[in-house]
């Protein structure tokens, strides 16, 4: 654990050339330790940068405030999200690694939507575990093509079906390459999200080296 560069932190350093790094973002309650061994399992040997949130809601990390469930302090997602980037761009020279995928679940997976939108660089691409539209009225984005996972579930009871919608459509009208899967799940994960999340990945790298 390191507690430097911003963010108390994990890096994991990965032990297979040319793997993607991955930026694993915790949801609410979560810290630096709670995805890794999900990153392992989706890219096994990948760089994982693995950052706790900052800001505390009743003692629980998260990575931006709100107002209540399901409403975002907008202001505050817009900060957090630049001050996310920030660290990836230190964390990057330190640990000698590329732009990282963000897997990002519940609030973890909206500050990597917020990432993508406020400072496009920072990311080459997501998988946005049980994500709602970060921000009401985004910037102009350009994304470019960069790769975006989305994976929601139908009975969901805290992101409303059309929520996950309105967010694909945002990311691929600012240029993402989005796939949008909707699972016959809640809002925990699933066998299905990992399977999912690891084949379209590998997918996700061979069009990338193709190209």
């Amino acid at each position: 654990m390191t507690t430097d560069l911003l963010f108390t932190h994990r890096f994991e350093p990965g032990d297979r050339s040319g793997a993607t790094p991955l930026l694993l973002l915790h949801g609410t309650g979560g810290d630096e330790n709670d995805l890794l061994q999900l990153g392992a399992m989706i890219s096994s040997g990948s760089p994982l940068l693995s950052p706790r949130g900052r800001v505390l809601e009743n003692g629980m990390p998260r990575f931006f405030s709100r107002l209540a469930e399901g409403v975002f302090d907008e202001e505050d997602v817009r900060h957090r999200a630049l001050e996310l980037g920030e660290f990836v761009q230190h964390a990057r020279k330190r640990y000698g690694i590329d732009a990282p995928l963000a897997v990002g679940y519940s609030n973890g997976a909206n500050i990597a939507a917020a990432l993508l939108l406020m400072d496009p660089h920072a990311l080459s691409g997501a998988i946005l575990l049980r994500a709602m539209v970060p921000l009401t009225d985004p910037p102009a984005a350009r994304l470019h093509g960069k790769p975006v996972l989305i994976l929601s579930g139908r009975q969901d009871p805290i992101v409303p079906a059309d929520n996950a919608g309105a967010l694909a459509a945002m990311l691929s009208a600012a240029g993402a390459n989005v796939d949008h899967r909707i699972l016959p799940e809640g809002h925990q994960l699933s066998q299905a999200d990992l399977g999912l999340a690891r084949t379209w990945l590998a997918e996700a790298k061979q069009h990338t080296a193709a190209s």
